[in-house]
């Protein structure tokens, strides 16, 4: 598969680690695009033009992927590159009139007050133009033979200038600092230096102070040992190249050795007044998105100032540190609203499939993981596969998030952070907003006092570690895995009436998503929902729970960020225990926020219990009855339930956001599975008038109390193996046999529902419901087999967790129907689909 992301090239699977170089720690993460492309075209993919004869030796596969990688480091550096180029040229832009202005009778600045601001920048922008010059069209032209380590090696040994560089940045920060106190026209140009974002767009530019720009040549400096070793990793040691960047490593670290031991100690030396008391409260880490690109951060709220890091690890220990990326005093701060945000950047959202590839191949790994461990295989096996879920664990942290949160600054510059839930966002605005109250002074940090700010974070920091599970402890909680059952009752507190309504989160994988919407109770202060709903936990630890008020009249209130126009009343949480939760009946709790109290009750299902078919007890009613034994007794091809469901939703459920994936109230569709039950002649007087969800969690829940699955228990294997064929002529003929091989109103029902999958995915645009969402609430439902049928261990002395056995088994069924949701079409035989389309039995 591969992963397409906005400003990204397709990524093919097998080197799809390429977008995780340091994955947390190194800006390319998720590199910015292709920047490369800015000065000619876009380097050509190509196929791997053959490996050097002394490399044989070596495992080919491994050995041609490092080398695939080897392409992907060396795009990452070009478009780092293009980025420090563009800086500088900012830095060079206002030389010029500066010093044409300096012979004048009214100069800006005096000639050595230029050189000593601007001191050796025209220099360093020559060697890196060069450089980029010179790799640039190795790259486009690219080969597995291409050497590129002689221009590392030049790079490095030309560091003598950053030497002269760092010696005089003190001087000049401080000549800049006095320059402009002195003169206001030089303050207006060192405050606005534009560089460009894209070089072929001259028009797009970025707004940068003196400050910023003077300091990226240290920052660049730093950095250079990082690009050597990410290089050298994916370089074989029989490569041509090997010697060249392992000797512009040495001199670069030595380099650096030299520079460190010079700055710090006058460092250390330096105190700040202004930071003597200033505390943090609060941090997280957080997603930015950076000119299209999604970046992690690391957010420190203090009592004057909102600051944003990137964390880094120092080679060859653990030790942290944090890069500062910007700051804002809270003076100087606001929430950035939509009418000011007209050009605010687009969202890229990623797909729910790339999403749900990236949730299998953890649930994979993990699984591998517990297999190494009960084989009591080497460290070095279960290492790498740590490595992997890292890798695979970060890139979903990354690109999960789609909910913007926007903070602006009051000299023009605003940043955008994606995180995934209405209560983070929430939180972080009431925190910011609490704390603006107590500050009424606008400031701006030297270069020293914000290092020494961005240091201090190691030792203040309260979230530790980035939020990935193998970042958690062994004898950590893993989380709850099965159905959670919700009763939100009512709630009070409210000042006055209005329309209220609430929503419910989970975590799951790290991150929260939204689950279930009770329905909006008009006009009250003291709203009685009592609505049930039923929440699939992947591990979850935390229920939330925030309630808003239905702002129907959207003049009334300003949009931020690009959220629903309607407002958060109050907001809590409730931690699920396992203890608490496990083999009980319903609890009940009151959650209070900001003097509302909002009731629920709650009660959880395990998997093992929830995913039970349970034998055929009974001939009456409809649910929990073989679907033989229905059709039958009606004398339908299809179940008189599901053409009923099907009608209603295609009725007027199409375009219903979520439809089959939000849950319905519990106590409609249980009202509803009654009246089929009984034969109700009434049902479609029912179904009229309830929400729609409801019906879709009716049609579910019928598949779901099938006392054998509709691919049936027989069959079910097969298919199982079926799908894992990887030759595609062979596999559509396994799968296509086995299909038409099922009874006979099994595979009518079956048909008649893709039918209806198929239209629900051609509205996917307003419905947010592709093929792959609805083969993921689908596929567990019409495949899942009976008790008898479970894969699960039957020896308790050799667990497979539940979680690694759910995962790899659902993952199988999603892909099952999935492949015939995808097939164009399926040659069942004619009459008997003419006979489901237009069949007038009951």
């Amino acid at each position: 598969m591969t992963f397409s992301t906005p400003g990204r090239s397709e990524v093919p699977a097998d080197v799809d680690q390429a977008v995780c170089i340091s994955p947390l720690n190194d800006d390319r993460a998720i590199p910015d695009g292709d920047r490369s492309r800015r000065r000619g075209q876009a380097a050509p993919r190509q196929e791997p033009s053959g490996i050097p004869p002394s490399l044989h030796g070596q495992n080919e596969l491994d050995l041609e992927k490092g080398l695939e990688m080897r392409k992907w480091v060396l795009s990452g550096i070009l478009a780092s590159e293009e980025t420090y180029l563009s800086h500088l040229e900012a830095l060079l832009l206002p030389m010029k009139p500066l010093k044409a202005a300096a012979t004048t009778s009214q100069p800006v600045l005096t000639s050595q007050q230029i050189e000593t601001i601007f001191f050796k920048v025209p220099e360093l922008y020559e060697i890196h133009k060069e450089f980029y010059d010179g790799l640039f069209p190795r790259v486009q032209q690219w080969s597995h033979q291409q050497r590129v380590g002689d221009l590392f090696q030049k790079l490095a040994s030309q560091l003598g200038v950053y030497r002269a560089f760092v010696d005089n940045y003190g001087v000049a920060m401080e000549t800049a600092e006095k320059c402009c106190q002195a003169n206001a026209q030089f303050a207006e140009i060192s405050e606005n230096l534009r560089a460009r974002s894209n070089k072929d767009a001259k028009d797009q530019t970025t707004k940068n102070s003196l400050e910023t720009l003077l300091y990226k040549p240290v920052d660049r400096v730093t950095r250079s040992t990082l690009v050597l070793h990410d290089l050298l990793k994916h370089t074989p040691s029989s490569h041509p190249d090997h010697p060249l960047l392992q000797d512009a490593l040495r001199i670069s670290q030595n380099f650096l050795s030299s520079i460190n031991e010079e700055i710090t100690p006058r460092r250390q030396s330096m105190t700040v007044k202004k930071g003597e008391h200033r505390q943090l409260l609060k941090d997280s880490f957080m997603v930015e998105l950076v000119e299209g690109a999604r970046k992690l951060r690391h957010v420190f709220l203090f009592t004057d100032l909102l600051l944003c890091t990137k964390l880094k690890k120092q080679s060859g220990g653990k030790t942290q540190q944090y890069d500062c990326k910007w700051y804002i005093p809270l003076t100087d701060l606001s929430f950035q609203t939509v009418d000011e945000s007209e050009a605010a950047p687009n969202i890229p959202l990623v797909l729910d499939e790339e999403l749900d590839a990236m949730k299998i191949k953890i649930s994979q790994i993990k699984n591998d993981i517990q297999r190494e461990k009960r084989a009591n295989k080497g460290s070095k096996a279960i290492e790498r596969l740590k490595k992997k879920l890292s890798e695979q664990e970060s890139l979903l942290l990354l690109m999960s998030p789609s909910m913007a949160f926007r903070v602006h600054n009051r000299n023009g510059k605003s940043y955008t952070f994606l995180i995934s839930s209405d209560y983070e966002r929430a939180e972080w605005r009431e925190n910011i907003r609490e704390q603006q109250k107590k500050c009424f002074k606008s400031f701006s940090l030297t270069s020293v006092e914000l290092q020494m700010l961005t240091n201090s974070c190691v030792k203040l920091q309260t979230v530790h570690s980035i939020p990935l599970t193998i970042n958690k402890e062994d004898d950590e909680s893993p989380g709850l895995y099965g159905f959670l059952n919700v009763i939100v009752h009512s709630a009070s507190g409210f000042k006055q009436s209005s329309n209220l309504y609430c929503t419910l989160e989970v975590d799951s994988f790290g991150y929260f998503v939204n689950k279930a919407k009770t329905r909006v109770y008009r006009d009250t202060a003291e709203p009685n929902w009592n609505e049930e709903f039923e929440i699939e936990l992947e591990g979850s630890q935390t229920l939330r729970i925030l309630c808003y008020e239905k702002c129907y009249n959207k003049t009334k209130i300003t949009k931020e960020d690009g959220e629903s126009t309607d407002r958060i009343m109050g907001k809590g949480q409730v931690q699920l225990d396992p203890q608490a939760l496990q083999d009980r009946d319903w609890q009940r709790t009151v959650i209070a926020m900001n003097g509302i109290e909002v009731k629920l009750s709650i009660k959880f299902t395990s998997r093992e219990f929830s995913l039970k078919r349970m034998p055929s007890r009974k001939q009456t009613g409809v649910f929990g009855v073989k679907i033989a034994v229905v059709t039958k007794r009606e004398r339908s091809k299809v179940p008189y339930i599901v053409r009923q469901c099907v009608e209603e939703i295609e009725r007027r459920g199409m375009e219903e956001v979520g439809i089959y994936r939000v849950s319905g109230v519990a106590t409609d569709i249980q009202a509803l599975k009654a009246a089929f039950d009984v034969n109700n002649k009434d049902v479609s007087v029912m179904m009229s008038e309830m929400d729609v969800n409801a019906i879709a969690g009716t049609l579910k829940l019928y598949f779901r109390e099938l006392p054998e699955p509709l691919f049936t228990d027989e069959f079910y294997p097969n298919f199982a193996e079926g799908i894992a064929l990887s030759d595609p002529v062979a596999k559509e003929s396994c799968m296509l046999n086995l299909l038409l091989s099922l009874p006979e109103a099994n595979l009518l029902t079956f048909l008649f529902l893709l039918d209806h999958l198929k239209r629900v995915a051609e509205k996917e645009t307003v419905n947010k419901m592709s093929l792959h969402n609805l083969a993921t609430v689908f596929g567990p439902t019409l495949l899942r087999p009976s008790e008898k049928e479970s894969k699960l261990p039957a020896n308790p002395s050799q667990p497979i967790s539940m979680t690694d056995s759910w995962s790899l088994e659902v993952m199988s069924q999603v892909q099952v129907l999935l492949y015939f949701l995808q097939l164009e079409a399926i040659p069942a035989p004619d009459s008997k689909r003419q006979s489901i389309l237009f069949s007038t039995e009951v």
